[in-house]
């Protein structure tokens, strides 16, 4: 068990996400302190049946923290990671800074556990929509090598933190208003819209957003020969991302072996069955910690490609879920 804990960024989304698991899950733990911004330093926190005082995170907050969650910022991680590495804390950092660094472990623990052996006191989590693709693309991978990807998904507002949410839920009541609205997060009303961009651009026409799946699902599988098409869409939904997803396989995989596939993988769910109209969507997957699967079909253009649909919470699976999951692997080390 580890003696001293810290949650960083913990008024955040995802940091309230992240405490509200370590509660459900009942992650053992010495002693526990909230960390956050100066803004919110001084906040009262209800965790354990006891109140806490959020602190403000500076290098001396890891004084004797064995492990800290983190949610915050790139900026932000790169600036307090090293520090708390250095005074011997183990982070699990959600941010973006770490996740390509050849020396620091990209981590989900359905599809890679054994990665975090190699951590160097810096391990890191996903992006969200790499994490629920990877997770579905486990177990055809398994059984018939994933050769390349095509991915459209279509991410949910949350996905842009609490200020994306806002912008849905004023934008929206402005527009059946008849009002004008003055959106903080988006360049473009997202109310009653779609917008194709995710993240600025970044390599050949794609966006920061899309070439994050790519970079993130070869280090993952360790394959850097696997192909990713993606195209990432923000949508007027206010929590889980979803997927269309297409891969092709060096093996054919049959549907029926597909289904079973994904039926028999911890942190899938099946839910497919077209002509009851039962699908995975937003509004059914919300506050679930797993990745759900449907609309599986053959490829009617590729002599080995499979279709399906996939959702999941991205600020559950694709953030909290998976840091306090790979929380939970270090512990049992420990």
């Amino acid at each position: 068990m580890f003696d001293s804990i810290a949650v960083v960024g913990a008024t955040g989304a995802v940091g309230t996400i992240i405490r509200q698991l370590l509660e459900d899950r009942k992650f053992p733990y010495g002693k526990i302190k909230f960390l956050a911004s100066a803004r919110s330093a001084g906040k009262p926190i209800e965790f354990g049946g006891e109140t806490h005082t959020v602190e403000e995170m500076t290098p001396e907050s890891f004084e004797g923290v064995q492990l800290a969650i983190a949610s915050t910022p790139d900026d932000t991680a790169r600036d307090f990671v090293p520090a708390a590495v250095e005074k011997g804390c183990i982070v699990v950092d959600e941010s973006g800074y770490w996740r390509m660094d050849p020396k620091v472990p990209l981590v989900i623990p359905e599809v890679n556990p054994h990665a975090i052996d190699k951590h160097q006191g810096i391990i890191s989590s996903p992006n969200c929509s790499t994490t629920q693709m990877v997770v579905a693309m486990k177990p055809l991978h398994d059984a018939g090598r994933i050769r390349r990807v095509v991915v459209s998904s279509y991410q949910a507002t949350s996905g842009a933190g609490l200020v994306g949410s806002r912008d849905l839920i004023g934008g929206t009541k402005a527009a059946l208003a008849g009002e004008q609205y003055d959106y903080e997060c988006f360049a473009y009303p997202i109310a009653f819209n779609c917008i194709p961009q995710i993240g600025g651009p970044k390599h050949k026409g794609y966006t920061s957003e899309e070439m994050k799946m790519v970079w993130e699902t070869r280090k993952i599988f360790e394959d850097e020969s696997i192909q990713v098409c993606p195209t990432c869409v923000r949508v007027p939904v206010s929590n889980c991302h979803s997927e269309s997803i297409l891969v092709e396989t060096e093996k054919k995989i049959t549907v029926e072996e597909a289904r079973e596939l994904f039926a028999a993988t911890p942190g899938i769910i099946v839910v497919d069955d077209l002509e009851k109209k039962l699908y995975p969507m937003p509004n059914t997957c919300d506050q679930r910690d797993e990745v759900f699967v449907g609309r599986i079909r053959e490829d009617i253009s590729a002599e080995n490609g499979l279709a399906f649909w996939c959702v999941s919470d991205n600020l559950r699976k694709g953030a909290a879920t998976n840091a306090v999951q790979i929380a939970e692997l270090l512990q049992a080390k420990a």
